[in-house]
């Protein structure tokens, strides 16, 4: 008997202070508030950027607030039909002052992960040896209905439902390129700036593969939706 009247002690309690936990707790802690695009890495972004999958309207509000916000430009783009169909993906052109080689078409939760990346690619390019955000990403696309390494047997790419991104290399706004497959090990200052962009798609994307993964990935980051955190 002791045990239920404690046991609806604290769920009182809990209840009573949800309006107090909902305005105080620090986005990256806090599961009861919408995702924003600006919020840190951590826990519980990763696992309100999960339940988007399921919830397209959260997700394209997320992206709506974000495009207010000046944070993305992006467009509703028609649905793919075919062999990988697409429902409701969406065009991304540029993420802020940060211009793209090519627009992209992307999954609503891929478009999220990915102006979450930028913003956060931006701060560290400003806090590395360089001093200099971002001024543009080169990439060579995300959507392509097409199996694993292009085999003809095996399950579709994560690029068969618009869910990953390759980049291929960045501009600084003081010109300073850096280009995956030629400066991953050297120079020292743009290898360390890549490396650093590398790992923060380990924060904001399921997966983050670069050059050390295998030959095939050694010109490009891929940045896929499927996984936890996986980062080779």
């Amino acid at each position: 008997m002791r045990a239920l009247i404690l046991l609806a002690v604290l769920v009182g309690i809990g209840w009573w202070g949800l309006p107090w936990l909902k305005q105080n707790l620090p986005a990256q802690y806090n599961p009861f508030i919408p995702l924003s695009v600006t919020d840190p890495p951590g826990w519980v972004t990763r696992y309100k950027l999960e339940r988007l999958q399921s919830d397209p309207a959260a997700c394209l509000d997320v992206m709506r607030r974000a495009q207010q916000a000046g944070l993305v430009t992006f467009r509703e783009a028609p649905a793919m039909q075919g062999a990988c169909p697409l429902v409701r993906p969406l065009r991304v052109q540029r993420f802020g002052d940060v211009a793209l080689s090519s627009s992209f078409l992307a999954s609503c939760p891929m478009a999220v992960a990915s102006t979450m990346y930028v913003l956060r690619s931006n701060a560290i390019a400003q806090q590395s040896e360089f001093h200099s955000p971002l001024r543009r990403i080169n990439h060579v696309g995300s959507y392509a209905c097409r199996n694993i390494y292009h085999r003809s047997q095996g399950r579709l790419s994560e690029h068969a439902s618009a869910d990953a991104w390759d980049v291929t290399g960045f501009q600084l706004r003081n010109s300073v390129r850096l280009e995956v497959g030629k400066n991953w090990r050297e120079p020292a200052p743009a290898s360390q700036l890549l490396h650093s962009l590398w790992r923060n798609g380990c924060d904001s994307f399921g997966n983050a593969l670069g050059p050390d993964y295998n030959a095939a990935h050694a010109t490009h980051f891929h940045l896929g939706m499927r996984g936890a955190g996986y980062c080779r």
